[in-house]
């Protein structure tokens, strides 16, 4: 539901939408613009708060990861590899080897999924100027087909490593309760072969789309593991010259509570800054460690070491689909079945920390327990806390060049700026309230 009004005396318009799809959560926009500037912008989260982090108390150590599973039903194995980490961090247990590259494959399935429906359900509809991927398949039937099929290999990764494809159950602190065996690998490989060309061709067809000219100078924050493209492990870095172990995460970055949010803000310390983190992050900070064809084909796609176009990001994220596509078929061509499933996990009085890269960006846990394994406190950090103030930050420098525009224009355009971070709310609800106050 729309409404408009406006006031002739004093020139001011208001602009309410009730509604908005392909945004996952409950929030509204506020603009408040006087005399053609813009003076005020809210991202306003207003879903209540969910508290996962009290639910986790008194919990044992080995829970962690079903439970935070449940707060995202398109990136469990974000918030589930992350609580593994975390608990095996505060064990003083590292595991390697085989085990540790099926955790790649498994996050590399979150990926191709997760990625595919945002490029293909949720943003590409911006660029072509449809509501719904519903109406956009009815012109761009094999566009939308592409993306579902994409989207299903991803699933069937997550079915086969998890258990099951929404909220997987067979991962656990130590390792797996099952491994697959090298015929689930080889059937799965067949799949990906086909994933390889689709993903390319997504990449191809990303670089065709129509670009707002809009860029920031911004602060990327992303892993940066040893000798690898970051998904489950790395140091936390960014381009302004941070690098830290993750253990010194809280002592860089400060959750705030905003008034006008339920969700709290993420800002770097000092001075309270916003900062990015997402497929743009990883790439920037990143980019040497992608094999050479993927960077071929980046640069065929137009782009170069670093993208400072947020509205770009469907490309980048294009580009990572292809990547995992790539490691999970080496990861599946090195495989030979361990003998073990899973390494023996003793609890101690002790805190873990952890951080993984979720599809939208860093996702941060930290969990401390006692001798017996119980959970006496715990804090996550989820990636779109973290880009929040960045949003308000693009959207502030974004509409202001577009105040010229009517109203309808500059919504569809701060909608699709929103879209550009693929911001999971609550990963649950999806609409979003626009609110424009013009005087």
């Amino acid at each position: 539901m729309k409404g408009h009004s406006a006031d002739k005396n004093n020139n001011s318009r208001t602009i309410k939408v009730d509604y908005l799809a392909r945004v996952e959560g409950e929030g509204a926009l506020f603009l408040k613009i006087r005399d053609n500037l813009l003076e005020e912008v809210k991202l306003k989260i207003f879903e209540p708060p969910r508290f996962f982090e009290g639910l986790l108390r008194g919990r044992q150590f080995t829970q962690a990861a079903d439970i935070t599973s449940r707060i995202c039903g398109i990136c469990p194995v974000a918030y589930q590899m992350s609580a593994i980490h975390a608990m095996e961090n505060a064990c003083g247990v590292q595991v390697e080897g085989t085990l540790r590259e099926l955790r790649r494959l498994f996050y590399c399935g979150e990926w191709i999924s997760s990625h595919a429906l945002h490029i293909y359900m949720l943003h590409a509809p911006d660029f072509l100027g449809y509501d719904s991927a519903i109406a956009m398949a009815k012109d761009f039937p094999d566009i939308v087909e592409r993306g579902l099929e994409l989207k299903k290999i991803g699933n069937d990764i997550m079915k086969l490593m998890g258990g099951r494809e929404i909220h997987p159950i067979n991962a656990r602190v130590g390792g797996f309760y099952k491994v697959p065996s090298s015929q689930e690998l080889a059937t799965l490989r067949q799949k990906l072969t086909h994933a390889h060309d689709l993903a390319l061709k997504t990449v191809k067809w990303t670089a065709t789309l129509k670009f707002p000219e809009f860029s920031q100078d911004y602060t990327f924050v992303a892993l940066r593991p040893p000798d690898e493209y970051p998904m489950n492990e790395g140091r936390v870095t960014s381009n302004k010259g941070l690098d830290i172990d993750v253990s010194e995460f809280e002592n860089h970055f400060e959750e705030q509570h905003i008034a006008h949010s339920n969700a709290l803000h993420s800002v770097m310390q000092p001075g309270n800054r916003s900062y990015h983190v997402g497929p743009m992050a990883r790439y920037a900070l990143n980019y040497d460690r992608l094999p050479d064809d993927i960077k071929q084909a980046a640069q065929a796609a137009g782009l170069g070491p670093v993208c400072n176009n947020p509205f770009k990001s469907i490309i980048v994220r294009a580009i990572e689909v292809v990547y995992a596509v790539t490691e999970a078929l080496r990861i599946i061509d090195d495989y030979s079945q361990p003998k073990q499933v899973a390494v023996n996990v003793k609890p101690r009085a002790a805190t873990g920390f952890s951080t993984t890269e979720a599809p939208r960006g860093l996702l941060y846990h930290r969990y401390s327990i006692d001798n017996q394994g119980l959970i006496k406190d715990a804090n996550i950090i989820p990636p779109t806390s973290q880009n929040q103030k960045m949003i308000e930050d693009d959207l502030s420098r974004f509409v202001q060049s577009c105040l010229k525009l009517p109203d309808n224009e500059i919504q569809y355009l701060s909608e699709q700026a929103i879209r550009n971070y693929d911001p999971c709310i609550s990963c649950a609800t999806h609409f979003l309230k626009l609110n424009i106050d013009r005087q």
